[in-house]
């Protein structure tokens, strides 16, 4: 994961963040080497989650997740790199038992927590609601981060409610996938080719590919 972090920095010139999970390990010294690791490979930004990998309890205890932020922080600013961290609860995106206000204090308990152990922006993926949105903009007073999916608001009623980051995660990369299999699907139903409109001219994939090989 490093090493394609460190391709992409080198690669682009914007600044680069990448998702590193949980921080690669349970201790809150695991984050703070895999927050070294990431400067080192060239990324000035960094997703760290709360998800513990465990099916019966999948959130991390809160005070681990605070810890490994901090650690996080710390090792940032030892290296006199001030890393973007984006720090993630997953509450939105685990079964509910239907209780909405009690989905929302522990998304915004977490968040808070998170934000005051040291975390730049906070991020709350599966959350859509504008109403909700809003309500923990203002509750947290912090920027905030949303995964934009099918269902979303537009960026610009985003931007309007307060929101600081809008991501796109995986969906660029799963609706390729679908572009495919409608392809393959119209292949074999209809044998027509129109799921090729979408294709880019050749001399610009050579023009990618030529630029991609010097990194």
């Amino acid at each position: 994961m490093l090493a394609r972090i460190g391709r992409i920095a080198r690669a682009v010139q914007a600044p680069v963040t990448a998702d590193i999970e949980a921080g690669y390990g349970s201790r809150p010294e695991d984050a703070a080497r895999t927050t070294l690791e990431l400067i080192q490979a060239g990324a000035v930004g960094m997703n760290l989650e709360d998800l513990s990998g465990d099916a019966d309890r999948p959130l991390l205890d809160i005070q681990r997740a605070v810890e490994k932020i901090k650690a996080a922080r710390e090792a940032a600013t030892h290296s006199r790199v001030p890393v973007v961290i984006n720090a993630r609860t997953d509450v939105y995106l685990l079964p509910t038992t239907g209780d909405a206000e009690a989905q929302y204090s522990e998304a915004l308990r977490r968040l808070t927590a998170y934000r005051d152990a040291g975390a730049d922006c906070v991020f709350a993926p599966g959350l859509k609601d504008p109403e909700i949105i809003a309500r923990l903009v203002r509750d947290l007073q912090c920027p905030l981060n949303i995964l934009a999916t099918t269902g979303s608001p537009p960026i610009p009623e985003l931007e309007k409610i307060g929101v600081a980051r809008v991501s796109l995660g995986s969906g660029p990369m799963r609706a390729t996938l679908g572009l495919l299999r409608r392809m393959a699907e119209e292949l074999k139903t209809s044998g027509t080719f129109a799921g090729l409109d979408a294709a880019i001219p050749y001399a610009e994939v050579n023009d990618l590919l030529d630029r991609k090989a010097k990194f």
